[in-house]
């Protein structure tokens, strides 16, 4: 999945705040606290991967035109491979 430019924006904001956590995480582990190192890099991954799969209400109504735009335009792939050329 491509990323547009306001999300790669966004994913390189996440990261200046959980690169940080996730460092202070191995740091911690590298230096006998387990758990706290483990929270730290769960809180890091989760700081990344949570914004990406979760569907905010700004989300739902870009996806439902992306399916309306879909059921009704075909992709100039599909169109392509009726014709003979």
């Amino acid at each position: 999945m491509a990323l547009g430019i306001l999300e790669q924006v966004g994913l390189a904001a996440t990261l200046i705040f959980a690169l940080p956590v996730a460092v202070y995480g191995v740091q911690s582990i590298l230096g006998g606290r387990t758990m706290v190192g483990a929270f730290a890099l769960t809180v890091a991954v989760l700081m990344v991967v949570l914004p990406r799969r979760l569907t905010s209400p700004d989300d739902i109504p870009s996806k439902a035109a992306e399916t309306a735009v879909g059921a009704v335009v075909e992709s100039p792939d599909e169109s392509d491979e009726g014709e003979e050329r």
